[in-house]
């Protein structure tokens, strides 16, 4: 079982930046690729970034692609997707969820998720 909890979220104006950060409880972390995902309002959950186990691969959706960065700490359990030049269309709840087997931007294929945080970008 892990347990996830996103933080970071928040009101900002477009061109600004924000930093999520997903702790993760459990021994096993480094097990999982981690995925951010999001669900704008009125929208469909869609894939924004996803990292593997040690870090050594990273994947973006093309709309965020050179705007966000993600990482992870397996030290201290933790994912981060580091948001800048943030537009209005970014607007949405942001997920983190831990990906055991599977293709990782189908949401569909993780195992656990967070609860969300909310990122508002503002024009």
């Amino acid at each position: 079982q892990v347990h996830l909890v996103e933080s970071g979220g928040g009101l900002v104006q477009a061109g600004g930046s924000l930093r999520l950060s997903c702790a993760a409880s459990g021994r096993t972390f480094s097990s999982y690729t981690m995925g951010w995902f999001r669900q704008p309002p009125g929208k469909e959950r869609e894939f924004v970034a996803a990292i593997t186990r040690n870090g050594g691969s990273t994947y973006y959706a093309d709309s965020v692609k050179g705007r966000f960065t993600i990482s992870r700490d397996n030290a201290k359990n933790t994912v981060y997707l580091q948001m800048n030049s943030l537009k209005p269309e970014d607007t949405a709840v942001y997920y983190c969820a831990a990906l055991r087997w599977g293709t990782y931007y189908q949401k569909d294929a993780y195992n656990y998720w967070g609860q969300g945080t909310q990122v508002t970008v503002s024009s």
